[in-house]
C-alpha cells in the first residue's frame, strides 16, 4: 500500500435481530455509508457475528481486496475479537479493523427512530474516518514487573493491597500520612449499617502490616513516575521520622520530652508576643 488512495474499506451493519433494527433504519445507514470516501462495499445482515455474517466479510476481503473493515453492531466487549479473528483468517491484519457500537450507544438508549438513525450514521462515519488511519501491528511479548503500587492507604487502598497480595503479588502501599486508615479511621460508625468503623478497619490494618508481600511506605509521597507499561520506575520520598524505627516500640514515652512539643515554635512565640502587646 503506497498511498491513502489505495485504501478499500468494507462496512457491515448488523441488525442484531431487532436489538438494532427496531430503532435504527439499518438500510438507510447502509446507503449513507456506501457514499463515504474510500468505502468499497457496504452491506447489512441480521447477525454479523454468525458464521454466514463472518463468511461474508472474509469473502469480500478476498473478492474486493479490502484492506480495512468496519462493523457497526454491538459492544466491542462482546465481539471485537470475533471480527478481528475473522479478518485474520482472510489474511488481513487484525488491527486494520474498527467497530462502531450502534446498539448500546444508539438503539438501546433512544426511542426516536429518525434521530437514532442519524446518530448511527455519525457513529459509523466516525469509525470509517478512524480506520483510514489504522496501521498494521503485531503482538509482542515483553517481560513485566508484576509488583503493584497503590497510592493512598485509606480503606480502598488497604483492601486493594490485601486482595492483590492474596493473589501472590508484591504490593507497595504508599501513604502520605504517618498511619494508614484514611478518613474511615476517624469515623465512629459506617453508613448505612452503622457498624463500628474501627471494628471493620483495624483487622485490615493489622493484616497489611503482617503480610510479607505488602511493603508499607507510610509518611511517604510519590515524587516521580518513569518507564513504560510493565516496567515503571517509581521514586518515593520518605519523610523524616526523627526516631530509629528498628528500636521504636511505639510506647509513646519519647513524646513527652520531644523538643517539638516542649519548646514552642518561633511562630507561637511571635503570636504570643503580639497578643501580649495588644493586651498591654
Amino acid at each position: 500500500m503506497n498511498s491513502r488512495d489505495e485504501i478499500k474499506i468494507g462496512v457491515y451493519i448488523c441488525h442484531c435481530g431487532l436489538n438494532i433494527a427496531a430503532t435504527v433504519d439499518v438500510a438507510s445507514v447502509r446507503d449513507f455509508v456506501a457514499g463515504l470516501p474510500k468505502v468499497t462495499v457496504a452491506r447489512d445482515y441480521k447477525f454479523m457475528c454468525s458464521d454466514p455474517g463472518q463468511e461474508m466479510i472474509r469473502r469480500d476481503i478476498k473478492d474486493y481486496g479490502l484492506n480495512r473493515v468496519v462493523v457497526a453492531s454491538c459492544s466491542p466487549l462482546m465481539h471485537e475479537l470475533t471480527f478481528q479473528k475473522t479478518c485474520e483468517k482472510a489474511g488481513l491484519n487484525r488491527y486494520l479493523f474498527q467497530m462502531a457500537n450502534i446498539r448500546e450507544h444508539c438503539s438501546w438508549v433512544h426511542k426516536d427512530r429518525i434521530k437514532a438513525t442519524e446518530k448511527a450514521k455519525y457513529l459509523v462515519a466516525a469509525a470509517v474516518s478512524r480506520v483510514v488511519n489504522h496501521e498494521p501491528l503485531e503482538p509482542i511479548q515483553i517481560k513485566i514487573n508484576p509488583a503493584t503500587l497503590i497510592v493512598g492507604g485509606g480503606v480502598a487502598g488497604i483492601q486493594a493491597a490485601l486482595e492483590i497480595s492474596e493473589a501472590g503479588y508484591e504490593v507497595y502501599l504508599v501513604e502520605k500520612e504517618p498511619s494508614i486508615g484514611g478518613r474511615m479511621a476517624i469515623l465512629d460508625k459506617t453508613f448505612p449499617t452503622l457498624d463500628c468503623a474501627a471494628c471493620i478497619l483495624t483487622p485490615k490494618m493489622v493484616a497489611v502490616g503482617s503480610r510479607p508481600n505488602i511493603h508499607l511506605l507510610s509518611y511517604s509521597e510519590v515524587e516521580e513516575v518513569s518507564g513504560s507499561f510493565g516496567q515503571f520506575k517509581i521514586k518515593v520520598r520518605r519523610k523524616p521520622r526523627y526516631v530509629d524505627e528498628k528500636k521504636c516500640s511505639g510506647c509513646g514515652l519519647c513524646y513527652s520530652s520531644c523538643p517539638a512539643v516542649c519548646i514552642p515554635s518561633r511562630r507561637v512565640i511571635k503570636l504570643g508576643d503580639r497578643i501580649l502587646k495588644e493586651i498591654g
